[in-house]
Order: structure tokens, then C-alpha cells, then sequence
């Protein structure tokens, strides 16, 4: 079954119709350019980490810093970016972030470092 927002997702981003792979990994398309989904660690203003998805990393970071980001970050702010990763599907993205929420504080700084 697709939810709204899936078939929110496939009328907006997809440029031509012969771009939609309705058997594998859904690849968005804007303006002809495949969209890239990122992971990311950003270090709040009272030092603690928060984790997010998103396709968008400057525009996602700029949200988080008007404070119409995430519940979290609100009255954490400046947030900095500190680490990402990119993914070709949301859902491989969804899941790393699920994966560095499981992480301790000490694990994600080795991460941070490692980079």
C-alpha cells in the first residue's frame, strides 16, 4: 500500500515518468538531477548530539536554525553539522539514522572523529 506522502513524494520529484522504478529503491529526480538522502549528526548549542534524515542538508540545517526544525533542536540552537552520509534511498538513510540513535554518546564521537 503507498501513503500519501509516498504519492506525494512520486508526483513532486519525479521529472519523467520513465525516471520511477516502481520494482527497486525509489530515486527522486528534480530539475533532471538525481537527489541524494543524507544522514546527519548535528551538535547542539548545549553540546548533545541530534540524528536526522533528510535530501537536503543545507536547507535541513538552515530549519534547524530558525528553530522550525525538529522539537529537539528548538531551544538547542546554533546547531552545527558535524557528520552525514549520503544514501540513494530514503530508507537506507531512515535506517542508518535509526542505527546512530542506538549509538552511545562515546560511539558517536568516535564516528564524528573517524571521518
Amino acid at each position: 500500500m503507498v501513503s500519501i506522502r509516498e504519492r506525494y513524494f512520486n508526483r513532486l520529484l519525479y521529472d519523467r515518468e520513465e525516471d520511477r522504478r516502481e520494482d527497486t529503491a525509489v530515486f527522486l529526480y528534480i530539475d533532471g538531477r538525481e537527489i541524494m538522502n543524507y544522514t546527519y549528526l548535528v551538535r547542539c548549542a548545549d553540546g548533545t548530539f541530534y540524528t536526522g534524515w533528510t535530501n537536503n542538508l543545507e536547507k535541513r540545517m538552515k530549519t534547524h536554525n530558525e528553530g522550525k526544525g525538529a522539537k529537539y533542536t528548538r531551544g538547542k540552537r546554533p546547531v552545527e553539522l558535524v557528520y552525514y552520509e549520503g544514501y540513494k534511498t530514503r530508507e537506507e538513510a531512515m535506517k542508518r539514522e535509526y542505527e546512530i540513535k542506538q549509538l552511545s554518546r562515546q560511539e558517536k564521537e568516535k564516528l564524528i572523529k573517524e571521518d
